[in-house]
């Protein structure tokens, strides 16, 4: 396969002159604006998301004279092989060889392609169905127009792997040879279109055609943003603010420009909080090469004014994240009378967990070139949000957002923080600082974990009774975290609807008394979205708390589990206080607790659960509802006299719905859990006098391979219709896993761990 290329609109038009038949095929409602928490429910498979392109089917397909199909990617690739998973469903409606598919890379353009924002597991959860389109309308264009040049009714011509058969006659023609004339014939309406039998799908539900951009990574021909080369280049590196709010109070760069190869320092101005997405400011170094900027930056001389978070301390945080949590606040749900419930209770049970910041810090740190030239700008860079990246380089440059090009190379891991342009509006400004020279900026790991977008620290405290028979009859949960709304919005102090709905306010439990509140909590640093997000902490307090009542009523904890879901059964999240459903129809997305039943059997069957383990071993269980998927976690452990863990087994049970390509699910699943793991072992950014503590992958570690499970086993549940409601994929399979394994820790050595990471604690 060849590398990343962007298809430009003079490239698909001079295509057109060579006889290329270009089209694509009903993405129009299929790829709307992000969804935000305020947008009302959309319907499944992308079918109302708004802000979409109309049906056009010559966007996103091309077959060009010698039979080459080239399919269009709008949404950004980052090891999740949404590439090679879209050219899967697209190629497989029109009846295509693999062997002759390529894949090319749109750029930046929402007003033509739709939001092309990678975010929320949706790429494929809200595109499907109009990827179905796509090559459903190709192939039908294709069939007509050799049916024409044949004189003979459509209905006799068949799409035959790349090929157009008369079976009547023998006759057979190849897709490159009626590109025109496919090309010159009206799309069909969508009511019109004949959607391929799933039995004989070639591609969707087998996923064994091996990645697109598998050759070009693993031999080093890929590119990604930290690989542009652009001729004329400087290099960039940023002091930047070591406090949230902070700037620049007193500067010296005269050494700085003394070191051979630098060029000149820039002044970045800081934005006034809450800054969003805008750049932190401070002094950049530009040089001839990135090593000339990082030594005159080692050379500035900064007194920085730190501004009103300079007392950030994460002990001192913790402390005031407790004490809210242990009163009362916002009440966002509740069921009876908790309070009658707890009182009257033959056991009353109290936990707290604590969860510390974390840093995304994806393999390649953040890194983006840029071009300004006149009142117009060129990006090239590692993005997940060409449409944010356009917004906020326009902003910061002040020129109009269609003026902003954004070519989208491949990501080096995302995990959320790649969704935030800040390090590409921080490009743009230099190149016109060097009068339109490309520059390109870099982060280095220092930089990443410093000046990231952190996922939010929270104390969440649970209260629950039983009665006399061990039946739970109240359910208390106060969940106190600052939210990502402070990143954007002064004075929010409370978490917002799509939060709270990441299994704070939603649990299905059959529980008669019920309360959620959400304590308020001020935030000292920028927040944003991490893989799972809220859903984090909220399901390793949710699953731990329930193992706990599960001891307290002398029960097995998966049992007592499903005892609390219940029968299974369809609730609308509204009925639960979830106004946002991520985003989905509440119908068709309703809260579907057989589903939440069957992954935990599954996962508890497949695992062996019951059965004997060696002395210091022991099974934990979770599970979890997010991104409109299910999934369940059986950790098994090992901990030996020393307090040494390993992790010798996890099971993980999935339900998404359809499953399009397995192998990227399974893919998806097994980082999911070793994800998990190092984030419940290892993973914690802490502060004192506002300032980042961690600097590399020393102090903020990430699981070595030694210290991750030594056998991850997915079981995918049996998928649905393939016109049933798809789910996300790459993010629910991290909540269950921190339960799961501190819960098979209590297991195996009667020690219950209720604080991330856990680090030592196995050895205090």
């Amino acid at each position: 396969m060849d590398g990343i290329t962007n298809l430009s609109r003079r490239a698909v038009l001079m295509g057109l002159g060579a006889g290329t038949f270009v089209l694509a095929g009903g993405l129009a409602d299929g790829l709307g604006p992000v969804a935000r928490a305020e947008d009302t429910p959309k319907k499944y498979g992308g079918d109302a998301m708004p802000g979409g392109v109309k049906d056009d089917p010559r966007l996103f397909v091309a077959v060009a004279p010698d039979g080459t199909l080239t399919i269009l990617c709008h949404r950004a690739e980052m090891g999740q092989g949404v590439r090679t998973s879209w050219a899967m469903v697209i190629a497989d409606e029109m009846d295509a060889d693999w062997a002759k598919v390529k894949v090319d890379q749109a750029p930046g353009d929402e007003a033509r392609y739709g939001n092309q924002n990678t975010d929320g597991s949706r790429s494929m959860r809200h595109h499907f169905q109009a990827l179905r389109r796509i090559g459903a309308a190709a192939r039908q264009m294709l069939v007509q127009a050799a049916a024409a040049q044949w004189g003979v009714p459509a209905a006799e011509v068949a799409a035959d792997h790349h090929s157009l058969v008369h079976a009547a006659s023998g006759r057979r023609l190849g897709y490159g040879e009626v590109a025109a004339a496919a090309a010159a014939l009206p799309v069909p309406a969508r009511e019109t279109l004949v959607f391929k039998d799933p039995a004989k799908f070639r591609y969707i539900g087998r996923g064994d055609v091996g990645l697109v951009d598998g050759f070009d990574i693993t031999t080093g021909r890929a590119t990604y943003g930290i690989d542009v080369r652009r001729d004329n280049m400087l290099y960039a590196v940023v002091a930047r603010p070591p406090v949230h709010g902070g700037k620049l109070s007193h500067y010296n760069v005269d050494e700085a420009l003394q070191v051979p190869g630098v060029l000149k320092v820039v002044v970045l101005n800081t934005a006034p909080l809450p800054s969003g997405f805008l750049p932190k400011g401070g002094l950049a170094v530009v040089a001839e090469n990135t090593w000339a900027a990082l030594k005159g930056r080692e050379k500035l001389k900064i007194t920085w004014e730190d501004g009103p978070n300079a007392s950030y301390d994460s002990a001192a945080y913790r402390a005031e994240l407790e004490a809210a949590a242990r009163a009362p606040g916002q009440v966002v749900r509740t069921v009876g009378d908790v309070d009658a419930a707890l009182k009257t209770a033959a056991k009353h049970v109290t936990a707290e967990y604590y969860i510390p910041h974390l840093a995304q810090a994806p393999m390649e740190p953040p890194a983006a070139a840029a071009q300004v030239t006149g009142d117009k700008c060129e990006i090239w860079g590692s993005t997940q949000a060409p449409q944010t990246t356009r917004e906020t380089v326009a902003k910061v440059l002040s020129i109009p957002a269609e003026n902003v090009t954004v070519h989208q190379t491949l990501v080096g891991g995302g995990f959320g923080r790649k969704s935030k342009p800040d390090y590409i509006a921080e490009a743009a400004l230099l190149s016109r600082a060097m009068d339109g020279r490309p520059v390109k900026l870099t982060f280095t790991r220092t930089d990443d974990l410093h000046h990231g977008f952190l996922h939010t620290v929270s104390v969440e405290r649970l209260e629950g009774g039983l009665d006399a028979k061990g039946k739970p009859v109240a359910w208390l949960h106060r969940t106190v975290a600052p939210s990502i709304g402070a990143t954007f919005t002064a004075g929010v102090k409370h978490e917002g609807a799509s939060e709270l709905g990441m299994g704070a306010v939603n649990t299905p439990w059959i529980v008669p008394n019920l309360r959620v509140e959400n304590p308020e909590a001020e935030s000292h640093t920028r927040i944003g979205w991490f893989r799972s997000v809220s859903n984090i902490p909220h399901a390793f307090a949710v699953q731990s708390f329930v193992a706990e009542l599960a001891e307290a009523a002398g029960r097995d904890p998966k049992d007592f589990l499903l005892e609390l879901i219940g029968p299974a059964r369809q609730i609308n999240p509204a009925d639960m206080s979830d106004s946002w459903n991520y985003n989905e129809d509440p119908v068709a997305y309703a809260y579907d607790t057989g589903r939440l039943r069957g992954v935990v059997e599954r996962a508890a069957k497949e695992a062996g659960w019951g059965k004997p383990l060696p002395k210091s071993q022991g099974r934990g269980i979770a599970a979890h509802r997010s991104f409109a998927s299910y999934a369940a976690a059986v950790v098994q452990v090992a901990v030996d006299a020393q307090g040494k863990l390993t992790i010798p087994r996890v099971d993980i049970a999935f339900d998404c719905g359809p499953v399009i390509n397995p192998d990227r699910v399974r893919a998806q699943l097994e980082g999911a859990v070793t994800q998990g793991v190092s984030l419940a072992t290892l993973g914690e950014i802490s502060f004192k006098a506002g300032q980042v503590q961690q600097n590399n992958f020393d102090t903020y570690e990430v699981t070595r391979i030694d210290a991750a499970p030594k056998d991850i086993r997915v079981h995918l549940m049996p998928a649905a219709k393939y016109d049933a409601p798809l789910g996300g994929v790459g993010e629910p399979g991290v909540p269950p896993i921190a339960p799961a394994l501190l819960n098979a820790i209590h297991a195996a050595t009667g020690k219950r761990i209720r604080s991330l990471p856990i680090r030592d604690q196995l050895r205090a």
